[in-house]
């Protein structure tokens, strides 16, 4: 069976278009940019540690993961799973970008680029985190990938022409200054090597190392028929992934905005959407039962052939 191939921002050149025929390079600013918030992050971490930086530490990296990187970027921005008003869209947005990772364009292209190279029956090592371990971490952490015949990315014209992301994205690495600042007048330096230059380099870490095994061993329920790689539940890390980590399930429902779909799988982020969900700050929200049927979505389990997707709600 050939699968639907198609994300809907990526857009095939011409009979060339593949997501197999590339090389990697190294990337120095993406380099630079973790090393140098590693170095700084333990050197200075060991020196000013306290009770309050590592609270600090704790509550802006659950703040960043939840409301940015898993709800605003990838969620909304990425899969428009939910509505929300225009001012909290900015604000996780903003969130998502302070995670480490990118900008909102860089994100979408970085998420959309891999999500069209995997539904494919082959992609580049990259793409599907083919390599060992440590050179994956390299690779991800440290280098770029240029496709020989890459397709072209084309943002829908909203988000393209949003002054406001435009602003995000130009000024990217310097969102986390805002903050370094307010850090600083509340904690000092404690503050600001805590919840800038440790977070950023264990957050980042952290994307890699759960993205590594979600793309190669963990358990599974469903299977995408003729697809380069398959998305794997990475169950032990589901609760401080804020539910990005049940991987199977999302490659399954991409656009659903519950990533732990059944019973056991802890979901922070599904359920900070049903408390804003209560209070009206969030609406229209896509659960598995509505999105569009895919032929080649293949139930591989038992409890998923005895379960009808209108099912799966709790």
């Amino acid at each position: 069976m050939d699968i639907d191939r198609d994300v809907f921002r990526m857009v095939r050149v011409n009979e060339r278009t593949n997501p197999v025929d590339g090389h990697v390079y190294w990337s120095w600013k993406k380099s630079i940019w973790i090393t140098s918030y590693f170095v700084i992050g333990v050197i200075g971490g060991f020196l000013t540690f306290s009770i309050d930086s590592f609270l600090v530490f704790l509550v802006f990296t659950a703040t960043t993961a939840c409301l940015g990187h898993s709800l605003g970027m990838h969620r909304l921005l990425i899969h428009k799973s939910y509505k929300c008003p225009k001012w909290m869209e900015y604000l996780f947005i903003h969130f998502g970008t302070v995670f480490g990772m990118a900008g909102p364009f860089g994100m979408m292209y970085g998420h959309d680029i891999r999500d069209w190279a995997q539904r494919h029956p082959d992609c580049h090592d990259y793409l599907k985190h083919g390599k060992s371990f440590f050179k994956d971490g390299w690779w991800q952490l440290h280098c770029n990938l240029a496709l020989d015949y890459p397709p072209t990315f084309i943002p829908e014209r909203e988000v393209a022409e949003d002054q406001v992301y435009q602003f995000i994205e130009r000024t990217w690495m310097l969102q986390q200054l805002p903050w370094a600042i307010l850090f600083y007048l509340l904690g000092g330096w404690p503050w600001v090597i805590w919840g800038i230059c440790v977070r950023i380099p264990i957050q980042l870490t952290g994307h890699w190392v759960v993205g590594f095994f979600a793309h190669n061993s963990g358990t599974r329920d469903w299977e995408i028929v003729g697809a380069a790689v398959q998305g794997h539940n990475v169950d032990i890390a589901g609760i401080f992934t804020m539910g990005e980590a049940w991987h199977n399930n999302h490659h399954a429902f991409p656009g659903s905005a519950k990533m732990g779909i059944y019973k056991g799988q802890i979901d922070v982020g599904w359920w900070v959407l049903k408390v804003l969900e209560k209070i009206g700050l969030v609406w229209d929200i896509k659960l598995p039962q509505d999105l569009p049927f895919r032929e080649e979505l293949k139930p591989i389990t038992r409890r998923e052939r005895q379960i009808e997707y209108s099912q799966i709600r709790s």
